[in-house]
């Protein structure tokens, strides 16, 4: 019996539109189009449209994968599976600790505050360690869950998730760029982008 199937392949399709449309919804030309389009002042609701989108499609796609008949790679022998486990915990507690604090402008809900925030460039806290705690914690969840139920159909979204994700960190930094200017080019050349303490080989450029 193959591996790979049919709902394999529609899966792996599913993944890369899912990142397709995230990525082009999250544009700044897309955005700026749009913004002529609807007018300012019904484009800063967005965000908020733009992360229910988000949200609805990742739920779906979540259950068509867990749906799909997949192949167990390998059995984890128990220490590997003890730390992964530790590992995947770890990897959900930096996430809840990023979107609770970011929350309100993660998902675009601060629009509905009579005062929004004001960006501010962190450093202190988990982004004493990384530049991306919320990309980090995400990546170390998905691989360590992998490796705690290694289907085939896992390890397809943790390498699509993985190129997404690396892709996307390299557009933040343009943004962040824009945003902050040399304070952010100064916070980069001393603190990794993703993997803490591996500041030589985990430099993102910035121009």
């Amino acid at each position: 019996m193959s591996m790979i199937n049919q709902e394999h392949i529609v899966l792996t399709g599913c993944w890369i539109l899912y990142g397709v449309f995230h990525s082009v919804l999250a544009a700044p030309w897309f955005k700026k189009a749009v913004e002529r389009l609807v007018g300012a002042c019904n484009f800063r609701y967005y965000r908020l449209w733009y992360n229910c989108f988000a949200a609805l499609t990742l739920i779906a796609l979540l259950v068509y994968q867990f749906s799909v008949p997949s192949t167990r790679l390998f059995y984890t022998a128990w220490p590997v599976l003890a730390l992964s486990i530790l590992l995947c915990i770890g990897g959900l507690v930096i996430m809840a600790s990023c979107i609770r604090k970011y929350f309100a402008n993660l998902s675009g809900l601060d629009v509905l505050k009579d005062k929004q925030q004001t960006p501010v460039l962190e450093q202190d806290g988990l982004h004493a360690y990384v530049r991306h705690p919320l990309f980090s914690g995400t990546l170390l969840f998905v691989w360590s869950l992998f490796f705690i139920f290694p289907l085939f159909s896992n390890l397809i979204a943790c390498v699509i998730l993985t190129v997404y994700t690396l892709i996307g960190v390299v557009f933040e930094e343009r943004k962040l760029v824009d945003e902050f200017g040399e304070s952010y080019k100064t916070y980069s050349q001393t603190t990794p982008g993703l993997v803490p303490f591996l500041r030589k080989f985990n430099r993102i450029k910035t121009t």
